[in-house]
């Protein structure tokens, strides 16, 4: 790839950027060797690995490859049989630990989607024995612990007993009448690794011991009494045993490193790729990126790109194709007006795809893989060559003409600028003529209105331009392909002041073929305009239908669920009264069965009259219409075939067959954007012949990468407890929402009192599951480690 087309994109910017989103020195190193490759396939892995990468980060939050160093020279020197140092120890134990944690990162998740990623990490070889070997023995890069071997932890009581036994002699010397008067302070120090005391230069004689120093001024003698010389030797003698216990120990676990040299090394390679991917995947998140559609045809179409170096939430995306129906692209416009940054975002963007990484633009944005991209971007005029800026320009032209391949892509900012216009456009066109006959793949920018002409009338050459406002005289950064770009400085120098008659006599002196041009573009861009406003009116009315459409579909919803609860309730007044007509048919009988038996002609008219009152309860009742809930059709609906037209007489509302009646008449009409199940005797035929044209399926696909990649960390250090409860409080809940399950809370040592605070505050907390203090490679008691529910 052409090193000056990388230098003039600022790839490097780029490269710097991936840096930073590593989490160790050796993923940096890798992120920093990173290089546009032309190979599809190659490239196509990449971009896999940067896609589960940029997913899983979503889903799982930042994997744990937090504590990597480059051990590949500890590994060398172990294998020499050499005794590792504690720091370089606890660097490979700390390398085994990220790969146990990993392997716990992928389990959690459907390994199935993430190919790439679950095969580096399936390559990776946990040694949990050497990694919990070299935690129990060793403490911190400079102690050992007591418990790494047997003999150290005795030669250590020993050790602390012969201190216990020296202070305590000390103390007797010091709180004696005759060591009070001769000693310069009541204090113990220690000289060259032995116990003494400060006693007065005068005193020196009358005080039995070794002199071990004295002090600057002279008036301090520091003397190793002679009542603990012989216990200073013994301490001696044990602190070389100790010595000579820990050299065994480090050799021991150096031995164990060695016998594991290759499966740890290997280990390192692949956990600095794994670094170098979710680096990538985390610039994804960061440029709101996608993956592109790449192809060796030449055919570029990004949609809605953005320059991935100026702020992606204000710069205006720009849509680009090359390629397909058209080879060279001529882009004309105002100065500042963004012709430059579309250059530069192409080329920018090519690179970047090449390289593996996601690209800010929209979905399917489709880009070309090309052997090198050439660019003749910027004034790059050299005083020491005497250069001028068109000399600059065309010595690095002839360049490219003498390198490019038909898999190039060339970039020209103000193509033959610099010289006179007349010939600077007829070389523009002679070397648009070459790249075109070739059929190289070129965007070029110029002012010139002949290119604007040799675009329009040369097949393969295509025109755009970048809009400018002429009410604010501004750009407005958007690129229109197909519309050469007019030029406005008759118009700005008049809303600028200038005297009209003074741009009526410009006017007059250009030639009347560059007037009717001009005349054309204003007539262009008068109709582009227009069909734009018409757009708007029309995407208006889109929504406008949008909402009456789910308006509509509430207003049924609600209409079903009047129905339903007046069925309901007209239902359960139907059982209350046939409940109660059968109660009081039940009295009747029952008192007209005791009034049979007797012949009182009272009691035969109390019988007659309760006959009567039955009768007209039974009359009530067969008067009732229960079939109110059951409208049915009057009209013989005939026979149906989907698509008919008819209305559904328990809702009122008119639809089309879209399942025929089944064997019990149930059929399905289409309401709007509702299904309704029916029965053939509650439809009737719609009589109007006309019939709505069916709608489009409701679509509301709702995406939003704007999701937050949580750090499972926090640091709370330097906040007092309310400030550091208010932020742990909110990123809880976001780690909780996140999914992740164990965080880290930084709160450092200190006096202890922000570590009490928030761990009472943690059990406490209704998504905390447990927590604990950190171990020491995890932090120790500056850190508090909490598992959620």
């Amino acid at each position: 790839m052409n090193k000056r087309s990388i230098r003039v994109l600022e790839y490097d910017k780029i490269v710097k950027k991936l840096e930073g989103f590593a989490q160790s020195e050796i993923g940096k190193i890798k992120c920093k060797n990173i290089k546009p490759i032309i190979d599809l396939n190659q490239i196509n892995i990449l971009q896999d690995e940067t896609d589960e990468a940029y997913r899983l980060i979503i889903k799982s939050g930042n994997p744990p490859l937090f504590g990597l160093f480059d051990i590949k020279s500890s590994l060398m020197f172990a294998e020499k049989k050499g005794a590792l140092t504690p720091l370089n120890l606890l660097r490979i134990a700390d390398g085994l630990r990220v790969v146990r944690a990993l392997k716990k990162y992928m389990d959690t998740d459907g390994n199935d989607d993430f190919v790439c990623i679950s095969k580096l990490i399936k390559n990776l070889t946990a040694l949990r024995s050497i990694e919990e070997e070299i935690y129990r023995a060793i403490v911190s890069e400079n102690e050992i612990s007591d418990d790494a071997s047997r003999e150290l932890k005795s030669i250590r009581i020993q050790l602390r007993r012969k201190n216990d036994d020296i202070k305590d002699k000390l103390n007797s010397i010091i709180n004696s009448k005759t060591g009070s008067s001769a000693l310069q302070d009541t204090i113990i120090t220690v000289r060259d690794g032995r116990y003494v005391v400060p006693v007065r230069s005068e005193y020196k004689s009358r005080f039995p011991g070794v002199v071990h120093d004295q002090s600057s001024s002279g008036a301090t003698v520091f003397i190793e009494p002679l009542a603990i010389v012989n216990l200073n030797n013994e301490i001696r003698m044990l602190e070389l045993k100790e010595a000579e216990e820990i050299n065994k120990i480090l050799k021991r676990l150096s031995e164990m490193v060695a016998e594991y040299k290759n499966e740890i090394a290997v280990n390192q390679d692949i956990l600095s790729e794994l670094d170098y991917i979710f680096a990538r995947g985390r610039l994804a998140l960061e440029l709101k990126a996608s993956r592109p559609n790449l192809n060796l045809d030449g055919i570029i179409n990004l949609k809605n790109a953005k320059h991935p170096l100026l702020n992606v939430e204000e710069v205006v995306p720009i849509s680009v194709r090359l390629g397909e129906d058209f080879s060279t692209l001529v882009i004309t416009g105002p100065n500042t007006g963004g012709k430059t940054v579309t250059l530069k975002t192409v080329g920018l963007l090519t690179l970047m795809a090449q390289s593996g990484l996601h690209i800010p633009a929209d979905e399917g944005s489709i880009l070309a893989v090309f052997e090198d991209v050439f660019s003749d971007i910027g004034d790059e005029q050299s005083i020491e060559q005497s250069l001028s800026t068109f000399s600059s320009h065309m010595t690095n032209i002839v360049s490219i003409l003498n390198n490019l391949n038909p898999r190039s892509l060339i970039l020209l900012d103000e193509l033959g600028a610099g010289t006179d216009p007349t010939e600077g456009a007829a070389l523009a066109m002679a070397i648009l003529d070459r790249l075109l006959s070739q059929r190289i793949r070129t965007i070029a920018t110029t002012h010139y209105s002949q290119l604007k002409v040799y675009a329009l009338s040369t097949d393969g050459v295509k025109n755009a331009s970048v809009e400018f406002d002429i009410d604010t005289l501004s750009p407005t950064y958007k690129l229109l392909i197909g519309i050469p770009g007019k030029s406005n400085a008759f118009e700005i120098s008049k809303r600028l002041g200038l005297d009209e008659s003074m741009i009526d006599k410009a006017k007059d002196l250009i030639s009347t073929e560059n007037k009717e041009f001009e005349d054309v573009l204003s007539g262009i861009e008068k109709d582009r305009k227009l069909i734009e406003e018409k757009r708007k009116e029309i995407e208006a009315y889109k929504l406008e239908v949008e909402s009456l459409k789910q308006k509509l579909s509430k207003e049924i919803n609600r209409a079903n669920d009047r129905r339903d609860r007046l069925i309901s309730e007209a239902e359960s007044e139907a059982h209350k009264i046939l409940a109660s007509a059968k109660e009081e048919a039940s009295e009747i009988l029952s008192e007209m069965n005791k009034l049979r038996s007797r012949t009182d002609k009272a009691d035969i008219k109390r019988a007659h009259e309760l006959t009567d009152s039955l009768r007209k309860s039974a009359d009530q009742f067969e008067s009732m219409d229960f079939d109110f809930l059951n409208i049915k059709s009057e009209d013989d609906i005939g026979e149906l075939k989907l698509g008919d037209e008819v209305e559904v007489l328990t809702l009122g509302q008119s639809g089309h067959v879209i399942e025929l009646p089944d064997s019990k008449g149930n059929l399905t009409v289409e309401i709007g954007i509702l299904k309704v199940n029916s029965h053939i005797d509650q439809i009737k035929r719609v009589k109007s012949s006309q019939k709505a044209e069916s709608e489009t399926k409701i679509k509301n696909i709702i995406r939003d990468k704007s999701r937050q990649s949580i750090s499972n960390e926090i640091d709370i250090r330097g906040r007092n407890i309310e400030e550091a409860i208010f932020e742990l409080d909110k990123y809880i809940d976001n780690a909780y929402l996140v999914g992740l399950k164990e965080i880290q809370i930084i709160h450092g040592k200190g006096t202890g009192v922000l570590r009490e605070g928030i761990n009472k505050y943690l059990k406490k907390h209704k998504l905390i599951k447990k927590q604990r203090l950190g171990e020491f490679s995890e932090g120790g008691d500056g850190v508090t480690i909490a598992t959620l529910k």
